[in-house]
């Protein structure tokens, strides 16, 4: 099974699909995320047993992410249960637990009263409501009510423009990190990153048994994009929690940054959040949504993910393959090979990244083909991706580790073969794959890009042009 695409879907499981793994496959589904935030760890260990079984169902090599979900900065209960806070009121934060009421609230988390400052805005419940604080202390805040409106047990708090003293990971996290390499997942979402040594702190841990992706979602993470996105295997723009701390004209633009940004550094970008929302409850999308989609093709985003739509909705199949259909049709455009053509990253003094760029031209000058990359550890088929080939680019190697990371690249179709003895038999090899996986007929031409001694990983040196066989 091929995608007639390059960009690829991400798909959330939940209670609405996680007996319909399979079925999301063959809708058009490459990577499947596990959501941390909810479930238990037996759940998610079950769902990722499925992701294996309809790989091999459907031969080919699927993706699993786990998302952390990181802090969770919420005030405590109300005695109510719920309060109505009138726009220009006094209401005190504090760090009593008794239950709140309409002048005041708990909020259990020393970190935040320890970054505030008078001016500072906290926004509750994803921005419904905006408190700003006039006095503060470190364990209290006395602030007016810019913003009114109900608030509710537990609801959400976002500081915007503060670097917050604590950690993207929690104990939870910690817990929840064990368990999602305990299962074997081939990408890990660090979510809450503020500065670079969060995704340092997350490297370290995994020490290379999973593949490390940084949710970009607070605004600090804006302004240390390019050091942070230097220490990613990936990045996700979680327009959703971004939306909470930017005003809205915002979010399109740093939607843009992170993927032009993610695109010159060669590392796969996720578009995140509300991407087909309506598909919850109605079997079709809007046409804004259809839209939404569609640019984050144009824009040569690496993957469109699914949350809710597939992970709760009650149309999560008809969310996929929805996806797949505006996917396969925005490509289509005959504008759309000009916008792939009109940004590429700079080749730098790099053998690979010479040989890749090469091997794109090469592969324009022949006309239709694809191009083979026989790849150790994955990073051949990026650098090719990273190139935004028409063409499709088929990832051969030894290494299943390295197969299911791909199936999160752009235009990549990654398949697990013998490593080869000699050029000549990577070329035989090649040939035969690339009629085999159906990506092209018999006397094609195939470019052929491979690092020699065979295995070395960064040794991308060779390319070689041949003729696909039956």
């Amino acid at each position: 099974m091929i995608r007639r695409r390059h960009a690829r879907i991400v798909a959330t499981l939940g209670p609405a699909s996680r007996d319909k793994v399979a079925a999301l496959a063959r809708a058009g589904a490459d990577v499947f995320r596990l959501n941390f935030s909810h479930g238990a760890h037996e759940d998610h260990r079950a769902n990722a047993a499925a992701v294996r079984t309809a790989e091999a169902e459907i031969g080919r090599p699927l993706a699993v992410l786990a998302d952390l979900q990181g802090p969770k900065l919420r005030v405590g209960k109300f005695a109510n249960g719920k309060e109505m806070l009138a726009t220009g009121a006094a209401f005190r934060l504090d760090r009593d637990e008794a239950p709140g009421d309409h002048a005041r609230v708990c909020l259990p988390h020393p970190e935040i009263f320890a970054a505030m400052k008078p001016g500072a805005a906290l926004l509750v419940d994803d921005g419904r409501l905006r408190l700003e604080v006039e006095r503060c202390g470190p364990d209290w805040a006395e602030t007016r009510v810019a913003q009114g409106g109900a608030i509710s047990d537990r609801k959400g708090v976002n500081v915007p423009g503060v670097i917050l003293p604590l950690s993207a990971l929690t104990e939870k996290d910690y817990r929840d990190l064990q368990a999602a390499l305990d299962i074997g997942v081939d990408w890990v979402a660090l979510s809450f990153v503020q500065q670079p040594a969060d995704m340092a702190e997350l490297r370290k841990l995994l020490s290379g048994r999973a593949a490390a992706l940084a949710k970009i979602e607070k605004p600090s993470a804006m302004q240390h994009l390019g050091a942070i996105l230097d220490l990613c295997d990936g990045v996700m723009v979680a327009r959703g929690d971004l939306g909470v701390e930017l005003d809205p004209e915002e979010v399109p633009i740093a939607q843009k940054q992170i993927v032009r940004a993610a695109r010159a550094r060669g590392i796969p970008v996720i578009v995140a959040t509300q991407m087909l929302d309506s598909m919850v409850s109605a079997p079709t999308p809007t046409r804004a949504e259809a839209s939404d989609v569609a640019n984050a093709v144009y824009e040569g985003a690496d993957a469109l993910m699914l949350s809710a739509e597939s992970a709760s909705g009650q149309f999560p199949l008809e969310a996929v393959a929805m996806m797949d259909r505006i996917i396969r049709r925005t490509e289509q455009d005959p504008m759309w090979p000009t916008l792939m053509d009109a940004e590429h990253p700079e080749s730098g003094e790099r053998d690979g990244d010479v040989l890749s760029a090469a091997a794109r031209r090469a592969a324009d000058a022949l006309g239709q083909g694809c191009i083979v990359a026989y790849t150790s550890t994955g990073a051949s088929a990026r650098r090719l991706a990273r190139e935004r080939p028409l063409q499709p680019v088929l990832a051969l190697t030894p290494s299943l580790v390295a197969a299911r990371r791909l199936a999160l690249g752009w235009g990549i179709e990654p398949r697990i073969v013998p490593q080869p003895a000699s050029v000549d038999e990577m070329t035989q090899i090649a040939a035969r794959m690339a009629v085999e996986t159906g990506l092209v007929k018999p006397q094609a031409r195939i470019v052929i890009v491979a690092g020699v001694p065979f295995g070395t990983p960064g040794s991308t040196n060779l390319m070689r042009l041949a003729y696909a066989r039956g």
